[in-house]
């Protein structure tokens, strides 16, 4: 395990999460409207604190064996009990055998407001973007997210013409995705921060960040994979992107890593708040102004032992201590 600047300390956090348990429960259909992302509360906002500790989601991804085989029911009425208030998808398929048939959009945003669950974006193919942009918005509407959002790379091109044309794409798809109410989104990894092979003084990131319209183009930033961004193309400060512009940055990931040098990222991904990343340093330079949502993600999260629970205790032990450094 590494020995870097700790997110805050390790007792507090096995203190916190000591004794959780997992409990599955069937859903039952309510109503409850779905809101879009507001600013902090005051008491927040006066300690320059933007990530409200209320409203902490959940990328899918991270329990997605639990999607898979339990259902969006039994797992929504799970992150509904842990304390989870945001979704973020990452595909809208369950097992068949729950149901004799695949869930349909509207009935998985059914189980949302039953769960008083809020959908705050969801990742879909950069191709779906591309070839179906219309179906990714009214899935939008349907699930009542603000946002809307891919996780690919902006181009396979890691030229400045690549950056600069997908730009363009974007620039396209945001400005309908705004007309329907919406915000477009790209998430990152560690390669957009990479500089380009035809201008190794150019970073990626900053092409397609300049290039990019912000009335319709907006950012998820991976706190992980821009500190591994940071170890692998030394050069920038990942605060200093939401610093700069706040308003751009709606949605974080919060990912945490345990340094791990023989790792060619630098860092392990681990369960939040048992890694090293400086997530104190990082809400503090942020700065104040702007809200952000915090979403939580492990990618290896489905590896937990035991299991059960697996990645639902990892989504537990995760919200625990990812509300403590909130609160």
């Amino acid at each position: 395990m590494g020995h870097l600047h700790k997110s805050f300390d390790r007792r507090d956090f096995l203190r916190a999460t000591a004794g959780t348990t997992v409990a599955l429960a069937a859903a039952s259909v309510t109503g409850a409207a779905a809101t879009s992302a507001t600013a902090a509360p005051s008491t927040a906002a006066n300690r320059g604190l933007t990530i409200p500790k209320d409203r902490i989601g959940i990328q899918l991804y991270s329990i997605r064996d639990k999607v898979a085989a339990l259902g969006f029911a039994a797992v929504f009425a799970e992150l509904s009990r842990i304390g989870y208030r945001e979704v973020e998808f990452a595909g809208y398929t369950q097992n068949t055998d729950i149901l004799g048939r695949q869930i349909t959009v509207p009935e998985i945003r059914r189980l949302l407001d039953d769960n008083g669950l809020t959908a705050v974006g969801s990742h879909v193919a950069i191709g779906n973007l591309r070839t179906n942009l219309k179906a990714e918005l009214d899935a939008a509407q349907i699930l009542g997210m603000p946002h809307v959002g891919t996780a690919n790379a902006p181009s396979n091109l890691n030229t400045v013409a690549g950056y600069r044309a997908a730009a363009d794409e974007f620039n396209t798809w945001g400005a309908a995705a705004t007309a329907r109410g919406l915000k477009l989104y790209q998430h990152n990894h560690a390669g957009e921060f990479a500089f380009a092979t035809d201008k190794p003084s150019v970073r990626l990131y900053d092409v397609f960040l300049k290039n990019t319209d912000p009335r319709h183009v907006y950012l998820e930033l991976d706190i992980y994979w821009a500190y591994v961004g940071q170890y692998r193309y030394p050069g920038f400060d990942p605060a200093a992107y939401v610093r700069n512009q706040p308003y751009r940055y709606p949605l974080f990931h919060m990912k945490d890593g345990d340094a791990n040098p023989s790792n060619v990222n630098g860092f392990d991904i681990v369960e939040f708040g048992a890694g090293d990343l400086p997530y104190e340093r990082f809400i503090r330079d942020i700065g104040p102004r702007a809200a952000h949502i915090g979403i939580w993600e492990q990618d290896t999260a489905p590896n937990t032992q035991p299991n059960p629970p697996g990645s639902l205790g990892a989504a537990e032990r995760s919200y625990a201590a990812l509300h403590g450094l909130l609160s």
